[in-house]
């Protein structure tokens, strides 16, 4: 059925009337002004910056000039915009590009069909090897105005929320356009959460509409998604129909509600009238899986998300025409949303889809996909790169990996042995390694390979982003001026990626982003600046361990992982009746290492004790990580079990091995009472 959907020719009456080709035309007339504007057209607009440097402070202290110059350039608007922002943190007011309507599936697909209709948009890179499909834009936009049409023909209008439930695959990512065509707001749920985590998320976000598909297909694993989604519905009697595209060949019961989303689709006519939607209407919602409680739904608007995306995608990345971008997170993530979907299309790029594992059907998965492909940008996890590089060398070395230019880092902070190894094995000290820092929505601190001759430092995030000014506070609120020196990391001025407020909960937003810092959007991450300036993350604020009164960020620990044997750790503070908190250390040893746990225990401890300091040394080792799905080490439920609270663990839909959490449990308990080993 896709086959037929993809052979059907695109209709040009779904292509906007107006320019022929994408903004940026100043691009030809900048190119001889120098290197500055050959890096960034718009910077003709500005003629005081000489270097990258001073693009950023242009970027941070005449923003509006910025944004104005590089919105009306970058995007496609129906109507132009009146106003750049209005913004005060303080009232949590956050408004961009004013007065402004525009399409995003418009800026992602049509004005690319005019330029360079079988330019292919994405590779689809199926669970079994060899197996990619090839989507043009011409075809891509085919199946988003057809999608489109069936929506609205199924009574989705403007505004209403669409819950999607797919897996990695072009329908998927036709659906969340589709969504934006018509003026609907799209909530991916990520294809692994339970039926009772999809059921909360329909209904908060009051969906109507569910997409989903009959199977997945993950690591030669049949997923059964449709049954899911059928158990969750029955907790949500607002939903009125589900779409169901047919992944596999096997059929799966249906029901009232069900709808053969393909059939329909064939159908519905080639074009789809784009809505005009303004620049502040929310494109979708993205929910968090936090550990208890309601869920919370970020709001993301349209244009200030679509330009973020795209620029971040192009200058983190050093993105150029041609080049083929493999993320390889999943489109449930806010990773997979912006450098997956929104980033690469709205630069007319070519984007990986990836629906397997790291390690199917063996470790050198992700490589043999890089020679295939010939990718040019690999984007992928820490917790990836450290279970790769268990696997020794020689899953790596046995691909082609010449086309590679630039890998990136995303979700934490990376370990220094990590980074060295992703950077000489994998890289072959040739490309260069980004290590990326986030607030949902894009990429904040980046080193920026792009910029020629930025030096890049092992496992460092560095440099702010354009229009992103990082503050650190201390406990009292004080903004820390100097260097070399630890605090809360903010961010002083409003951005236009940034999320704007909690779905139907806006009082929630502010008590977490605005009010602990007035004035300042506080992001929960420690953070040290470097003598030089530079931004070194130290984890999440509620991850600092208070040992005898001196306080110690989680990531500064886990750099044990460059010991021979440790592949990856995780640390958490625990209760200590003596020195206030303790650091408990989670270690996954490397295969054929030839430790014992009492051995490794030993010389962990005497590691830390010089690294650090003697006061920082482990109270206990241990050997298990619990997972998610993505290979996200879930440290809230680590948190849990060094507090005794194994209860209370919450949402584990997202688990990739419930059996290690027993078993860590069970360990816990010998170590309490005076085993060391488990």
């Amino acid at each position: 059925m896709m086959a037929r959907l993809l052979a059907r020719a695109c209709c040009s009456k779904a292509l906007p009337r107006g320019p022929r080709c994408p903004p940026g035309s100043v691009t030809a007339r900048a190119w001889s002004n120098g290197p500055l504007t050959a890096y960034m057209p718009e910077a003709i607009a500005f003629p005081k910056p000489k270097d990258h440097q001073g693009l950023y402070k242009v970027s941070v202290e005449q923003g509006d000039a910025f944004w104005g110059a590089l919105g009306r350039s970058r995007l496609t608007w129906i109507t132009p915009f009146h106003s750049v922002q209005d913004c005060d943190l303080r009232q949590g007011r956050v408004s961009w590009f004013l007065g402004g309507q525009l399409n995003v599936s418009v800026n992602c697909l049509d004005r690319h069909v005019h330029v360079a209709p079988d330019k292919v948009a994405l590779i689809w890179e199926k669970d079994e090897p060899g197996e990619e499909v090839q989507v043009t834009y011409r075809e891509l936009l085919e199946l988003t105005c057809r999608l489109g049409n069936t929506l609205k023909r199924q009574g989705v209008k403007r505004g209403d929320r669409v819950t999607i439930y797919m897996p990695p695959c072009p329908l998927a990512v036709a659906s969340m356009l589709a969504c934006a065509r018509i003026g609907a707001v799209h909530a991916v749920v990520f294809a692994g959460f339970s039926a009772e985590s999809l059921a909360d998320r329909i209904r908060d976000a009051q969906s109507e509409t569910v997409i989903t598909v009959n199977q997945g297909l993950r690591g030669g694993k049949v997923i059964e998604l449709k049954k899911t989604v059928d158990q969750a519905v029955k907790q949500c009697p607002g939903v009125k129909r589900i779409l169901v595209s047919m992944r596999t060949d096997s059929k799966v019961p249906m029901t009232a509600l069900d709808v053969l989303l393909e059939e329909e689709m064939m159908k519905e006519d080639a074009c789809c009238e784009p809505a005009a939607m303004d620049s502040e209407d929310m494109l979708f919602l993205l929910y968090t899986s936090g550990s208890t409680g309601k869920p919370k739904g970020l709001v993301h608007s349209q244009a200030g998300y679509l330009l973020f995306a795209a620029l971040t995608h192009k200058y983190v990345f050093n993105y150029q025409d041609r080049d083929i971008f493999g993320c390889v997170a999943d489109i449930g993530w806010i990773t997979g949303h912006t450098y997956v979907v929104y980033g690469p299309l709205c630069n007319g790029g070519t984007t990986v889809l990836f629906e397997s594992t790291p390690i199917h059907p063996n470790p050198g998965r992700y490589w043999e996909t890089v020679e295939r492909l010939k990718i040019n940008q690999f984007y992928g996890a820490p917790t990836a790169i450290r279970l790769l590089l268990r696997y020794g060398d020689e899953w790596v070395k046995k691909y082609d990996r010449s086309s590679l230019k630039v890998l990136g880092s995303v979700g934490e902070p990376i370990n220094k042995e990590a980074w060295e190894w992703y950077f000489h094995v994998v890289g072959e000290t040739r490309c260069p390694v980004v290590d990326t820092w986030w607030q949902t929505g894009g990429i904040c601190i980046s080193p920026r390979p792009s910029n020629p001759g930025a030096k890049i430092l092992p496992g460092m995030a560095m440099r702010p982003f354009f229009g992103i000014r990082p503050s650190l506070l201390d406990d009292k609120g004080n903004v820390l001026l100097e260097n070399n020196i630890s605090g809360a990391l903010c961010i002083s001025q409003a951005w236009p990626g940034m999320a704007r407020t909690i779905y139907n909960d806006h009082k929630r937003f502010l008590e977490t982003y605005l009010t602990p810092y007035p004035g300042f959007f506080f992001t929960g991450d420690g953070v040290y600046r470097t003598s030089e300036g530079y931004y070194q993350l130290t984890g999440r604020l509620d991850d600092i361990i208070n040992i005898s009164g001196h306080r110690l960020g989680t990531a500064e620990v886990e750099d044990i992982n460059h010991h021979v044997a440790v592949a990856e750790s995780a640390v958490i503070g625990y209760p200590h009746e003596i020195k206030g908190e303790g650091a408990y250390v989670f270690v996954v040893l490397k295969k054929d290492s030839g430790y014992t746990q009492k051995t490794l225990t030993a010389e962990l401890r005497e590691l830390i004790s010089k690294k650090i300091a003697k006061y920082a040394a482990p109270e206990y080792v241990t050997h298990r990580l619990p997972k998610t799905r993505s290979g996200k080490i879930m440290r809230r439920v680590l948190r849990k079990i060094v507090e005794d609270k194994a209860s209370e663990l919450g949402d584990l839909t997202t688990l990739d091995d419930h059996e290690a959490v027993q078993q860590i449990i069970e360990g816990h308990k010998l170590l309490v009472e005076g085993w060391k080993s488990c």
